[in-house]
């Protein structure tokens, strides 16, 4: 088996977990040893309490040798200035990972690992001559999001799909967008932690939360970050306001990847409850409380881009799904509800998931069991395995 160092665009501890703590695991799991790089810091670090807190226990771990948080598997935190574009200060941030990552390395004693990165600026910090395999895994059209160097982000990325050996994708859009520099290109969507999300379909009523037990049903739920350049805080705004016997629900942080998320439209509606984040354990306890899953995305190019890790969370709880109809979940329409984002539409396919006038649940839950890390991690090994002039695993 080979080793594998992960370089993120998330930390490890990150409260709302995403494909690379759960692809590390799941990588660690068919036996490979893995060092997962917390993220180097793709946007500048801004004066407030959420990114105080990081670089001071960012400045603590980074002087630490790699941490092991699991059978197989270590986390360690690179020194870096985060959101540097400027020549001088990706310098540094190069000097300083690579001797960081040697001294990782020889602590582990991991021998000409492989790499596999999420972060589209990986050329530029790395020499990846240094790495027996290079994969990149594209999982999000990150400078979309706010407050990102774009034209670093796009031309360094271009970059990285011509050095490295593979490239993984999570939507069609990505697959197009990234084809035309890479030799070697899949799609794959993004799956879920089945296992994990399932068990909602087995809890009891008094497994369900104090702070959504407390709440009228019918509950319509969403779980992940409250930011406005993903969800539609006007269309969410409108249908609360057309049914006020609905509530809607939402759990995890707002101003996750925004830190001047308003939420002032969906504060004002007696039905909307914003909890803020809860336990990743937690989760299904939350599901279980949920007559059915939404996801009212905005139309734009970040979310054409993506594929939403909760359809499959969702699917895996055993709940009805209405979502917004962007490109990724194109192929999935005959397990959920696929609706224009206005008013209208939602309403009337949440008026049908309500009234368990949706896809049957035998089918979604069919293929919610398709669709885990470890079958993914499968496929993707076996495509590495195919890789001309690679030798066996």
């Amino acid at each position: 088996m080979a080793d594998v160092v992960v370089l993120a665009t998330a930390d490890w501890e990150h409260p709302i977990w995403t494909n690379k703590q759960h692809v590390a695991i799941s990588i660690a799991d068919t036996g490979f040893r893995v060092l997962y790089l917390d993220s180097l810091g793709l946007r500048p670090a801004r004066a407030t309490g959420r990114d105080l807190k990081r670089i001071i226990k960012r400045l603590w771990r980074g002087l630490c040798p790699p941490r092991r948080v699991r059978q197989n598997l270590w986390v360690w935190s690179p020194l870096v200035i985060p959101g540097g574009s400027g020549s001088f200060v990706i310098l540094i941030n190069k000097l300083s990972l690579a001797f960081g990552l040697w001294l990782a390395l020889r602590f582990l004693r991991f021998r000409k690992p492989w790499l596999w990165t999420y972060n589209p600026l990986t050329a530029s910090f790395l020499n990846l001559r240094s790495f027996s395999l290079k994969i990149y895994h594209a999982v999000d059209a990150v400078q979309e999001q706010p407050c990102m160097p774009r034209e670093l982000i796009e031309s360094q990325e271009r970059r990285l799909c011509g050095e490295v050996d593979q490239v993984f994708v999570t939507s069609p859009a990505l697959k197009r967008k990234l084809a035309p520099y890479s030799r070697h290109i899949r799609f794959d969507p993004n799956v879920a932690d089945q296992a994990h999300f399932s068990k909602a379909m087995s809890l009891s009523l008094s497994s369900i939360p104090a702070d959504i037990a407390s709440i009228p049903e019918p509950r319509i739920g969403f779980i992940g970050a409250v930011s406005n350049y993903k969800l539609d805080f006007a269309l969410i705004a409108a249908v609360a306001r057309a049914h006020r016997s609905w509530q809607f629900v939402f759990i995890g942080p707002t101003g996750e990847g925004e830190p001047y998320t308003d939420t002032t439209l969906l504060d004002i509606e007696p039905n909307v409850h914003l909890l803020g984040q809860r336990p990743y354990g937690d989760l299904p306890n939350y599901c279980a409380g949920f007559s059915c899953g939404w996801l009212p995305l905005k139309l734009n190019p970040y979310t054409q881009a993506m594929f939403p890790m909760k359809f499959f969370e969702y699917l895996s709880a055993g709940l009805p799904i209405v979502a917004t109809d962007i490109d990724a979940l194109g192929q999935f329409g005959h397990v959920a509800f696929l609706c224009k984002p206005n008013e209208k539409d939602f309403s009337k396919a949440l008026s049908l998931s309500l009234l368990n006038k949706g896809p049957d649940l035998a089918l979604r839950l069919a293929l919610a069991a398709e669709y885990t890390y470890p079958a993914r991690t499968r496929r993707m090994l076996t495509v590495l395995r195919d890789l001309r002039g690679f030798e066996a695993i």
